[in-house]
């Protein structure tokens, strides 16, 4: 249980429930810790200035087991049958299918998203477990989830229902066609995604952008072309330089911000190609700024379009990209180290350290 920022969190013991009708059971296999949950974990994502039911529990990036179904929960989101045993990922964020977002068909839009922070609930009262850094969760009537097919790996199908479902999600929203140079704004878990998603997309060259030289390594493994140091170019004159070269001149037809910091977008900007697009996607906390001289965007005719949260059919195509490249790309190396839940707090702390790709935690 998260019980406030700069606490530890706290290790409770409940009985696990029998679902209720819609509801679903299921045995937590593998819950990451994701750039959202550090925000929040920080306290740059302010659960008390929300107004959020403390304790709560976080997480959202996982893959768990069926336990039990209740009635109505017998097939999963693409028809298929679902039951005790199969594994499971499951749309973290519970659209109300109401709002005028929800009816037009953008559920990403809801204005009711938000509720997928420990289901805006306080985790003291039943049905307790209401979030993956628990051994389990109770998903909640009407949720969309997915049964994992046999050959993806826990390791690698635990990120489907955020990371990689966002970037399906983002890439298609800003319309990444073949042939384009697509520049990557931070080698984490995100940017990683995205150099694979842009590669089966026919991106023409794939240019990334990180301080730390490991995961640029593993970027080039992932799909990218060129990689810019930036640890070596405290100036961000040099740093759009820098990508510039490695963009034949022009810049990228679409630069990505996948690393959660407002300090990154000014410049990123201005590493985008005359019209081009700039897309917006790590940054979710609100309260940072950055400036911006809008010249840059009107003289060179580029766009900025923003994505969070992703349409049911995104997890769908998420799982089935990793089904496709399985073998072909190093799924297992964002995932060096797993933590048992005791250990949430070194979780943490390393992955905020960025002495991790993607910290993971194993309940069982």
């Amino acid at each position: 249980m998260f019980v406030g920022t700069g606490r530890p969190f706290e290790l409770r013991a409940y009985p696990v429930p029998d679902p209720g009708p819609g509801e679903a059971v299921v045995r937590v296999l593998q819950a990451n810790v994701c750039g959202s949950d550090l925000h929040m974990w920080r306290g740059e994502l302010d659960l008390e200035r929300l107004e959020l039911p403390l304790p709560a529990v976080l997480g959202h990036e996982a893959v768990g087991e069926v336990v039990a179904l209740g009635s109505g929960a017998e097939r999963d989101a693409a028809g298929a049958p679902l039951a005790p045993g199969d594994r499971v990922v499951w749309r973290y964020f519970a659209p109300c299918g109401r709002c005028r977002s929800c009816m037009a068909g953008v559920t990403r839009a809801c204005v009711d998203n938000h509720r997928f922070i420990s289901q805006w609930r306080s985790a003291d009262e039943p049905p307790h477990f209401v979030g993956p850094f628990a051994t389990h969760l109770v998903l909640p009537p009407g949720h969309v989830a997915y049964r994992v097919p046999d050959g993806i790996s826990d390791q690698a199908a635990a990120a489907a229902n955020c990371a990689l479902s966002e970037v399906v999600q983002a890439l298609r929203t800003v319309g990444l066609r073949a042939g384009e140079t697509f520049v990557v704004q931070g080698a984490g878990g995100l940017g990683l995604y995205a150099c694979a998603v842009a590669r089966s997309l026919g991106a023409g060259r794939i240019v990334v952008v990180d301080p730390v030289s490991e995961r640029l390594e593993l970027a080039r493994e992932f799909g990218a072309d060129a990689v810019v140091d930036v640890s070596t170019l405290p100036d961000p004159r040099d740093r759009v330089a820098a990508v510039k070269d490695a963009t034949e001149g022009r810049g990228g037809d679409v630069v990505g911000e996948f690393v959660g910091h407002a300090s990154a977008v000014a410049e990123g900007i201005r590493m985008v190609a005359p019209a081009g697009r700039y897309l917006e996607v790590g940054c979710i906390h609100a309260g940072t700024t950055f400036e911006l001289d809008p010249a840059h965007l009107t003289l060179f005719n580029r766009s900025l379009i923003s994505v969070v949260y992703y349409e049911p059919e995104a997890l769908g195509e998420a799982l089935a990209f990793l089904e496709r490249t399985r073998d072909a790309l190093p799924w297992e190396r964002l995932f060096a180290r797993r933590y048992p839940l005791e250990a949430i707090d070194d979780a943490f702390a390393d992955a905020d350290g960025r002495r991790v790709p993607r910290a993971a935690l194993i309940p069982g």
